[in-house]
């Protein structure tokens, strides 16, 4: 019901953005989605790509006059990169093939991607693998946010982990909501400093780290998901849409992990009443998800991200045309994306979300999905 497409390579003339299923009368403006994109580029341990682009939607379709008509939404990200690969990435017959890569970065989709489209040269996968294609889901992410405000809901994220420098205390959703005054995104003082560190550490040696991050969500209702299917179930539509971004390779709910390990006792939330609000629970390790649906507490995703495959000191390989050990390839990269990865976590959390309202409460209008999902609360709060 609620779907968006991308299409754009990391060097091509720029990435393209279609939203379909989104209501009428969402307000939406470029700003607000260039907001997001800024935040995108920004983290401490960002590469020379970041200096370069300057990140602004142009909106093409699906919106006049501030608001989303209910059609198709377009919207279109230019690369400022392109006037110096326009000759190499040009669509018509005779491009030129210079910086043409045959030497697989261990880590990245170069070899199992030329392998499985038969490419001569393997900057055909690199180009449409690169993590700069998540601008384009942030884009998404943004609209879905957009919409979600309007039904009350709040996304926050934070960095908990880089390397091996670590938040050792419980952040606040409120704390949460200001991470990004932090230059690592984190809303702990003492872990920021330890992670720039780090950073320049990894950056001295020539090589790269990796992170973890999480993201909170505010207001949402119990009763988004569904436990009878098991592509119903929001933690799986979740757990893959975050596990989808470039560079992710582990996903958790709640205390996620940490429950394998804890007594029943111990990780299950207890059940409360109060008239006026209805049922809640007194802890949430859960995440604010049971059975594949909300359960209305706060929703909790963490993300563990690897460290960036393109190392200034690359790994071995093997060349692609002639067989023969050749040390990786060296594209222009960051030395940590945690911070920016967290934004595209957020968006991808927010694009899910908005689905699950759209498939429980529908509407063609901003309007009608805002009234029943009143009565709705007015419903839960009277049980």
């Amino acid at each position: 019901m609620l779907r968006f497409l991308t299409a754009g390579e990391s060097h091509g003339p720029g990435l393209v953005t279609i939203v379909e299923g989104m209501p009428a009368g969402i307000p939406l403006s470029a700003e607000f989605i260039n907001i997001k994109l800024r935040k995108r580029q920004g983290g401490y341990g960002r590469g020379e790509r970041m200096s370069i682009e300057k990140d602004e939607v142009e909106i093409l379709s699906g919106v006049r006059g501030g608001f989303t008509l209910g059609s198709p939404i377009a919207l279109k990200i230019a690369n400022r990169d392109w006037p110096n690969w326009q000759e190499i990435m040009s669509p018509e017959p005779g491009a030129k093939d210079e910086r043409c890569l045959t030497r697989p970065r261990p880590g990245h989709a170069d070899l199992a991607g030329g392998i499985k489209y038969a490419q001569g040269d393997l900057r055909n996968i690199l180009e449409r693998a690169s993590a700069r294609e998540t601008a384009a889901r942030v884009v998404a992410g943004a609209v879905a946010s957009a919409f979600l405000g309007c039904l009350g809901v709040e996304t926050a994220f934070h960095v908990v982990r880089i390397g091996r420098a670590t938040v050792k205390r419980e952040v606040s959703f409120d704390e949460a909501l200001k991470a990004t005054a932090s230059p690592v995104y984190c809303a702990d003082e003492e872990a920021t400093r330890d992670m720039m560190i780090a950073i320049d550490e990894a950056r001295e040696k020539g090589d790269t780290l990796g992170g973890v991050f999480e993201v909170l969500v505010r207001g949402l209702p119990p009763g988004l998901g569904s436990h009878v299917h098991w592509d119903r179930r929001l933690d799986g539509l979740l757990a893959q849409a975050v596990m989808s971004i470039p560079g992710i390779k582990g996903v958790e709910i709640g205390e996620g992990f940490t429950l394998a390990g804890k007594l029943g006792s111990e990780a299950h939330d207890e059940i409360g009443y109060a008239p006026g609000r209805g049922f809640f629970h007194y802890s949430n390790r859960a995440g604010g998800l049971e059975g594949g649906i909300t359960n209305g507490e706060i929703l909790v995703i963490r993300a563990a991200m690897k460290p960036i495959p393109t190392l200034r000191k690359p790994l071995r390989s093997v060349d692609w045309k002639t067989k023969e050990e050749v040390i990786a390839a060296v594209e222009r990269s960051d030395v940590c994306a945690v911070p920016a990865a967290a934004v595209v976590g957020e968006a991808m959390v927010a694009w899910v979300l908005a689905g699950a309202f759209i498939e429980k409460f529908g509407g063609d209008h901003l309007e009608e999905v805002r009234q029943r999902v009143k009565d709705y609360w007015d419903y839960v709060r009277s049980l």
